[in-house]
């Protein structure tokens, strides 16, 4: 490897692939990979703060380790390969705080299943990345570790709950990062800064040490596990690293074999459409972007359309979510934080629609009214199971706008813009519930810049457990139409 070659795009933008090929052939040590991303970090992050727990010296022991292994001939799928973490991942000997100051002190005795997963597959984690209060926003500042920026733009947000990690993987740090998603925490901060996500299935990785200190963890009906990345074939294989049951769990009678894509050519999908949702507008670059895209998969010979009676009604199943996400965060809360929860909902009017309304309903949900919105939820999945009998996958926003400045007011009083109108800033879940709320898989992958030079991307949403099938068109998009491409001034 020339030293153009150490120094240059294969170093800071390389895919797994290429860089555990040069590992392989000798072409480049993996503590010299390892000390070349941590000069990336020490060099990028003094703008971005992404990178906020390091473990520089541990990641360099790990490295020497997987040194030694390749001279063995081991040839392990992330042997050798730098990563970070999002900081809500227990990492053995390094704090997890979820942004709490709460929890500062807490550092834990082992690592997320997940994070053991990719250690285990090889992976050398040199750090975490930074994240909102409670993993509960789309930015990524808190009174811990301070404020992320965008690396497509410094004043705007990065995106949250995975913050930290997007901006990272945008900014040449590592090919894989590790996040979550309950509230497009993994697509919203992919979208934002330009980069691919995965949500999988609900439950396809466990999420065994993700979750807050000290708390006893339930499965999640809602929130999952999943990988990040520049290129869709990295997805897939972290994919493959992570997924599969728990072994103290279901893994002592269950296997994971998900079915294989169902299609492997453009021309072979049928493509639904949509980008207008009935309680909140999209901005018209992102709508601009994705007309963009739907005409050239036309031309490649694609099924495509814009509408089908089949989808189910978005405003209902944004309202059923509104209420099931607020029940699932409120069980966190401490019992002053819920009285007062309790006040506000005393407050809403029977007549009141609103998907704020809705917020404030399911923080107080009683048992039997949670069931009854499962069974609504239920009623969803099996629309959603009839919609794709006829159609292969959904393309859809991540998000109503591009990446937004930074705004640290209090949730409540903050608002969005779109298209030069201001609508509440909650009411953004609107596009990653589509996915959430059924449990779906959904792979967010970039297909644009906006003529403010902001990402645009997309999200591809697929039926329950055929993950392979939203991945394998994402790659398909990928090798026709592009994919990646690092902000100015990140690409050398």
């Amino acid at each position: 490897m020339t030293g153009q070659d150490r120094s240059g795009a294969l170093l800071n933008y390389g895919t797994i692939k290429e860089l555990v090929a040069a590992l392989a052939a000798g072409k480049i040590s993996a503590l010299e990979l390892t000390d070349h991303v941590i000069a990336r970090i020490e060099a990028v992050d003094q703008k971005l703060n992404a990178v906020i727990v390091r473990d520089f010296e541990r990641g360099r022991e790990a490295a020497k380790a997987a040194d030694a292994a390749l001279a063995r001939g081991d040839r392990r799928p992330l042997l050798g390969i730098p990563m970070v973490v999002k900081e809500s991942f227990d990492v053995a000997g390094l704090p997890t705080t979820w942004g709490l100051p709460l929890f500062k002190g807490f550092v834990p005795m082992e690592d997320a299943l997940m994070v053991a997963r990719v250690k285990k597959a090889g992976a050398v984690v040199l750090g975490k990345t930074n994240v909102p209060l409670f993993l509960g926003d789309w930015q990524s500042y808190n009174d811990i570790y301070g404020t992320t920026n965008n690396p497509w733009n410094l004043g705007r947000s990065p995106g949250g709950s995975s913050g930290g990690s997007s901006a990272a993987l945008a900014a040449g740090v590592g090919p894989l990062s590790l996040g979550s998603d309950i509230g497009g925490s993994l697509r919203i901060p992919a979208h934002f800064c330009g980069v691919y996500a995965h949500k999988p299935t609900l439950n396809l990785i466990p999420a065994r040490g993700h979750g807050i200190p000290g708390m006893v963890m339930r499965q999640s009906d809602l929130a999952v596990v999943g990988p990040m990345a520049r290129t869709t074939a990295d997805l897939e294989l972290a994919l493959d690293v992570t997924a599969g049951p728990d072994e103290t769990r279901d893994g002592t009678g269950y296997r994971l074999e998900l079915p294989a894509s169902r299609h492997e050519k453009l021309k072979d999908f049928r493509v639904l459409v949509i980008d207008e949702h009935p309680l909140l507008p999209t901005e018209t670059a992102i709508r601009t972007a994705l007309d963009g895209l739907t005409q050239e998969l036309v031309k490649a010979g694609a099924k495509v359309a814009r509408s089908s009676p089949l989808l189910p009604d978005l405003a209902k199943s944004a309202r059923i979510y509104m209420r099931l996400l607020m029940s699932a965060l409120s069980e966190r809360w401490p019992p002053d934080i819920y009285a007062l929860a309790q006040a506000d909902a005393a407050k809403i009017k029977d007549d009141d629609t609103s998907l704020n309304a809705e917020r404030f309903r399911g923080m107080v949900m009683s048992h039997r009214d949670w069931a009854a919105a499962d069974v609504e939820r239920i009623k969803l999945r099996q629309q959603w199971a009839q919609l794709f009998r006829e159609w292969d996958v959904v393309l859809a926003p991540a998000s109503p706008t591009t990446a937004f400045p930074h705004d640290q007011k209090p949730m409540a009083e903050r608002q969005i813009d779109i298209d030069g109108r201001r609508f509440n800033y909650f009411d953004q879940l609107v596009w990653p519930e589509i996915a959430t709320n059924p449990g779906l898989p959904a792979t967010a992958v970039p297909i644009g810049v906006s003529a403010d030079g902001l990402p645009i991307g997309m999200q591809i949403v697929g039926p329950y457990l055929e993950d392979r099938t939203t991945l394998t068109f994402a790659e398909l998009a990928e090798r026709e139409f592009g994919g990646f491409a690092p902000p100015p001034g990140y690409a050398d």
